[in-house]
């Protein structure tokens, strides 16, 4: 297989509706045949750079650009967010996207979907819904796509942050193997797993400069490693401590149990519809002043559990104490704050300080937003639209304005992903001050770092 250089040559970049560009004066080569590991800061610029190796700045991203950006091949791009990536309603025609429009014969094209599905660990058939499939499957069927492609340059935006640590190893090893022969470059917060496997490991800082490029162990061996990044060894980040002012529920804290509760998930198209059975038979309950956490692999029904929590998904059987999925989404709103693992999808206000504000407005409340920004590493960003934002910045601003007017049951999916080491300890720090202020703190997670009072783990939508 083929493979392909890249060059920037006075790269920069300013989003719409910024006032400073993200990048500015960017140069950088990266040779044919390299596997290269890009690491820095939330907010760094890091998605951006294979954005405009991609193509896509100016075009589908819409903004500024200046300097020269050159690419020798065929390229494959894997976006943060993996559900921007879907193209069909089922996941065989998904991946079959790429290969099509490569103009193979329809042998080759079955062939090559198979092979991605089964690279990554796909449990499904390839008539499954693509509607149907959790936020870590849809991660794995992007990534299908990609290695269905067989491209020349692989770019690869932080593709395990939603797995479970058996699929990120197994996907880990699909990409090295599918990409053997190609360039590659990586985008992770979590650069421990990759360390052996790459050449070269770029950081950039919070304002997009390159502070240290050379091979992982010269950056291992560095006494003063880059600010923010996830070295190996290094002690687990301390949460900040949040006053009790900003994260204390404004109302009467809630006690949520559910009892043998079933739920299923209908999934309807123009050709069909599909059930499946999410949530089989639980029992847990979230408490005030606690952290509750589920865990287990992608699919398992994580997210299912939290939702029907927030009241917005109704039992097929069982019980939910009290009834929240009978309440109005305005008792909803004041009472429970639900962050879902694609942040975008709660996004009304046209920039980041209106978004933060907006639920406390509508229920006659108020927030500090200055302070609560600034907490979260978003200060600066006040006048920015949501939309504009890097994938880090955007979850933790989604945060920001789900939990600003002090909810009493606070509701996260996936909440550390994208997050450095000083974002994680205030994003961790938020949601671990809210319970000891007396919040019902529960979360779906993968991260085995976040401190948590209680674990239900989950296997195909039943408590194991």
């Amino acid at each position: 297989m083929a493979a392909a250089g890249a060059r920037f040559r006075g790269f920069a970049w300013r989003p719409l509706g910024r006032r400073n560009p993200v990048i500015a004066g960017f140069d950088l080569t990266i040779e044919a045949g390299e596997r290269v590991l890009i690491a820095g800061p939330s907010g760094a610029g890091k998605s951006t750079l294979l954005y405009a190796l991609a193509g896509a700045l100016g075009t589908t991203v819409a903004g500024e650009m200046s300097g020269v950006v050159e690419v020798d091949g065929r390229i494959g791009l894997l976006l943060q967010n993996p559900g921007d990536a879907v193209v069909a309603e089922r996941i065989g025609r998904d991946v079959a996207f790429g290969p099509e429009n490569l103009g193979l014969s329809r042998h080759d094209i079955g062939a090559r979907v198979a092979a991605a599905l089964e690279a990554v660990r796909m449990p499904y058939g390839i008539d499954h819904f693509t509607a149907a499939l959790s936020g870590g499957e849809l991660q794995r069927l992007a990534l299908a796509g990609v290695l269905a492609m067989r491209p020349e340059l692989f770019l690869l935006d932080e593709p395990t942050s939603m797995l479970d640590e058996t699929n990120a190893t197994a996907v880990r090893e699909a990409i090295l193997e599918a990409s053997a022969g190609s360039t590659l470059i990586v985008i992770e917060h979590r650069i421990g797993p990759w360390l052996d496997r790459v050449d070269r490991v770029i950081v950039l800082s919070k304002s997009g400069e390159i502070v240290s490029d050379g091979t992982p162990a010269a950056l291992l061996a560095d006494p003063q490693p880059p600010d923010g990044v996830w070295m190996p060894g290094l002690a687990i980040p301390t949460p900040l401590d949040i006053p009790a002012e900003l994260v204390a529920p404004s109302s009467t804290p809630l006690h949520l149990v559910v009892d043998d509760l079933s739920i299923d998930l209908l999934t309807r198209t123009l050709r069909g519809t599909e059930r499946s059975h999410a949530l089989q038979r639980m029992s847990a309950r979230l408490q005030a002043g606690e952290v509750t956490a589920f865990t287990g692999p992608s699919g398992a029904g994580k997210s299912t559990a939290l939702a029907a929590f927030g009241g917005l998904l109704r039992p097929k059987t069982g019980t939910i104490t009290p009834a929240v999925h009978t309440w109005t989404s305005r008792r909803l709103a004041g009472s429970i704050g639900w962050v879902p693992q694609n942040p975008e999808h709660g996004f009304l206000a046209p920039t980041v300080g209106e978004e933060v504000e907006k639920t406390s407005r509508k229920l006659g409340g108020s927030v500090d937003v200055a302070t609560v920004l600034d907490v979260f590493g978003l200060g600066h960003l006040a006048l920015a639209n949501p939309y504009r934002l890097s994938g880090g910045e955007q979850r933790r601003l989604a945060l920001a304005a789900a939990l600003g007017h002090r909810p009493g049951v606070v509701l996260l999916d996936e909440p550390t992903v994208g997050q450095d080491r000083h974002t994680w300890a205030a994003v961790v720090g938020w949601f671990a001050s809210a319970a000891r202020a007396g919040a019902a703190v529960g979360l779906s997670t993968h991260d085995a770092d976040v401190p948590r009072d209680t674990d239900y783990e989950l296997r195909a939508g039943q408590l194991v």
